[in-house]
């Protein structure tokens, strides 16, 4: 594993605990580490953009509590929402924690909802800067939101495509466009799987005319499982 790919394992939460404080101890004493995560944190601080703050239930307040490690618990604010409170995004960005925290806050559910929901951050392929989020659905769909314009030739268009491990080809969910949220129905696909890859290309007007990506990608990233 590359020193970029484990700063953004740590930064995305998904490292265990014990891989966590490897992280932390080897931050003390390489700069370069302490610069990759530096630049997956600011990479991903355009997610908190994504959807409207939600208060968390006592219970998942306490959870984060115990998750970073809290001396004494955490009493939820009352006068303003805690996702604008800027003391504690510095606390938990500190301890590696605030891009999982973020991505709990946005695919917080209720009860009643599946148990698996995914994300996928579809950042361009040579600078990994993050450009669209992908997150489940109610109702088997996903939903595709941008983070920033993109820029498209009148002639060409963006199409969305996605390939779990063991199939045989990419499958296209259809022309997205520039700027514009749209919710893509995955009806007659397998249930989404980790790892799983998602790409934006660039093709012609009507989609590519071979049911494979033809053009370059502009966007890639793979489905991260939560919850």
């Amino acid at each position: 594993m590359t020193v970029d790919e484990l700063a953004g394992e740590y930064v995305l939460g998904t490292l265990a605990a014990s891989g966590r404080r490897e992280v932390e101890a080897a931050m003390a004493q390489d700069p370069e580490l302490c610069a990759a995560v530096a630049s997956w944190e600011a990479r991903l601080l355009p997610l908190t953009q994504v959807a409207e703050p939600v208060d968390p239930t006592p219970q998942l307040w306490q959870r984060i509590a115990r998750s970073i490690g809290a001396e004494r618990p955490l009493a939820a604010p009352s006068s303003s929402r805690w996702w604008n409170r800027l003391d504690l995004w510095r606390g938990l960005a500190g301890a590696g924690f605030a891009a999982a925290a973020i991505m709990a806050a946005v695919l917080v559910q209720a009860p009643s909802a599946p148990a698996a929901r995914y994300m996928v951050v579809l950042a361009q392929p040579d600078n990994l800067s993050p450009g669209w989020v992908l997150q489940s659905a109610p109702g088997d769909r996903l939903r595709l939101q941008p983070l920033r314009a993109t820029a498209v030739p009148a002639t060409r268009a963006l199409q969305l495509w996605t390939k779990a491990d063991g199939w045989s080809k990419p499958v296209s969910l259809g022309l997205v466009q520039p700027g514009q949220a749209v919710e893509v129905p995955l009806a007659g696909l397998p249930p989404l799987q980790p790892n799983q890859l998602f790409e934006i290309t660039l093709e012609p007007p009507a989609g590519s005319p071979t049911g494979r990506p033809t053009g370059p990608i502009l966007f890639i990233g793979r489905a991260v499982r939560l919850g």
